[in-house]
């Protein structure tokens, strides 16, 4: 009985030695990538666009886009996707749809990456909160929870800027929690992480700032992180008087934020006449209509992913059928009359004039000034939760369509199925990253980061409801931050109460 209870024990120990390798979560999330990679590559319109630029700055050594025949120097999108495409098409010797494959191969190895970023930023957490009791449990929790999640490694298989943002919001943020870490011990020794040993906060920040302004190389909004971090550490810091060490380290972070889109601000300068260190808002060519009344319009009413593919994304390109607008975009009879009247020209020639713009901007002024909630706080509501709580399969041959039940499943059950399920994951994502704050929040040597993270996750979700068109891959850049707070519920073995509790920062042993 006893030599069996021993080679139970035995086998437990050696699945738990196998499990906690990061090699074999490894190899499972290479599985998963490349099964969205050969089974389901997908396209997207930026893709082309992206494509084209890569390919000009390539053969013709200019950032550009061919307009109306000529190719024309252009800052529509941010250099960060087409130089990394320009990249791959050097080292592969093709372009276009030919080097699909070997980006998406690149993307599969950014995205690895990341996980074991995310895997690292959850046991730096796990020594903030708990001196690192379970680091290393919290590390190969991480690693298995990024590894596998379906959301962030379907992006691996079509063309665009998430795979790369992802990985430097997530190294941005393994920065700044690290930087709070050697706030609080300055002279600590991390046998398990090196290069922790020998940074400062200072040099932590800056890093972490450098890393930011890679991201913003990618996509323009990644600065909101910083933002949130300064505003975070600015709260614990300035209420305890510390001015000096608040400046000191947001010049760093600022400095190693300016530095990489630094080149993009003087190349704009040099070839546009523009001092723009980022791409245009509304991502238009020089001299394109920037249709605000219209864009005004949309966001009286639309918040659904759905309602952009049907209408948004077709201006000046597609015809929009009046029966494709949803109902709530019209309060009476008239109104629906005045927006087909104005849809009627654009839909001959398919572009819409700055008439036609201005009569959905008077049509938007006055739903606004009918309904002020409704523009201002509703619908944004309803695009957040949009963002949120939407399946995420646009990338895979499925409607995303749930309800009415009976019906959806009738038509089709194993999409129903795989919606439902990818829905309430995401619901588990969220509720188990509210458990893990939680249990971080209870050590107040963990405040400051949770603050951060949460903040983070906020802000973001407030900035991305403002925009008319909200897209479900936004918040993808958020889950670094959630996977890594997950990873708390289930590295912790010891309960919190028996945790040690230190000062949360403590800014006087900060290193110079």
């Amino acid at each position: 009985m006893l030599d069996s209870v021993c080679s139970i024990v035995r086998c437990v120990s050696l699945m738990r030695r196998i499990f906690s390798n990061p090699l074999l979560p490894l190899a499972a999330g290479l599985c998963l990538r490349f099964f969205f990679v050969l089974k389901y590559p997908a396209g997207s319109g930026d893709t082309v666009l992206y494509d084209q630029i890569a390919t000009n700055w390539l053969k013709h050594h200019a950032y550009a886009m061919n307009v109306a025949g000529a190719i024309t120097p252009v800052d529509i999108r941010m250099p960060g996707f087409p130089a990394f495409l320009a990249m791959i098409y050097w080292l592969s010797r093709k372009t276009g749809p030919e080097a699909r494959f070997w980006i998406m191969t690149a993307q599969v190895g950014i995205d690895l990456l990341t996980c074991l970023v995310i895997a690292q930023m959850a046991a730096v957490l796990n020594v903030l909160a708990f001196e690192g009791e379970d680091a290393r449990r919290a590390f190969s929790v991480a690693l298995w929870l990024a590894a596998l999640c379906p959301f962030t490694a379907n992006y691996v298989a079509v063309p665009l800027t998430e795979t790369l943002a992802i990985f430097f919001t997530a190294l941005t943020l393994l920065f700044l929690c690290a930087m709070l870490l050697k706030f609080r011990e300055p002279q600590r020794q991390f046998a398990r992480t090196p290069w922790l040993t020998r940074l400062n906060a200072e040099r932590l920040g800056a890093f972490g700032g450098f890393a930011a302004g890679l991201g913003t190389l990618v996509r323009p909004e990644t600065p909101l992180l910083l933002i949130v971090a300064l505003g975070v550490l600015g709260f614990y810091l300035l209420r305890n008087r510390q001015w000096r060490v608040m400046l000191r380290l947001a010049a760093f972070i600022a400095i190693g934020c300016v530095l990489p889109p630094l080149p993009w601000a003087i190349r704009n300068a040099i070839t546009l006449h523009e001092i723009q260190f980022l791409a245009p808002k509304n991502s238009n060519l020089p001299g394109e209509l920037v249709p605000y009344g219209f864009m005004a319009w949309e966001k009286t009413w639309l918040f659904r992913i759905r309602d952009a593919y049907l209408v948004s994304w077709k201006l000046n390109d597609e015809s929009i059928n009046l029966d494709d607008i949803p109902p709530g975009a019209f309060d009476t009879p008239d109104e629906k009359e005045r927006v087909a009247a104005l849809l009627e020209p654009y839909n001959e020639d398919l572009t819409l004039t700055p008439e036609e713009d201005a009569g959905f901007g008077q049509l938007a002024k006055e739903r606004t000034a009918r309904h002020p909630l409704r523009t201002d706080l509703w619908l944004p509501a309803g695009r957040a939760f949009t963002l949120w709580f939407s399946p995420r399969v646009e990338l895979l041959p499925l409607s995303g369509k749930a309800f009415p039940l009976a019906e959806a499943w009738e038509d089709d059950p194993v999409d129903q199925s795989v919606t439902i399920f990818f829905t309430l994951l995401t619901v588990g994502y969220l509720a188990l990253a509210a458990w893990g704050a939680k249990r971080l929040w209870r050590q107040e040597t963990a405040h400051t980061a949770v603050a951060l993270l949460l903040a983070f996750l906020i802000v973001r979700t407030l900035f991305l409801a403002t925009l008319e068109t909200p897209e479900p891959r936004y918040v993808l850049e958020c889950f670094p931050a959630i996977l890594a707070l997950v990873a708390q519920v289930f590295a912790g073995r010891r309960a919190p109460s028996q945790i040690r509790v230190q000062p949360h920062i403590n800014p006087h042993q900060m290193q110079a």
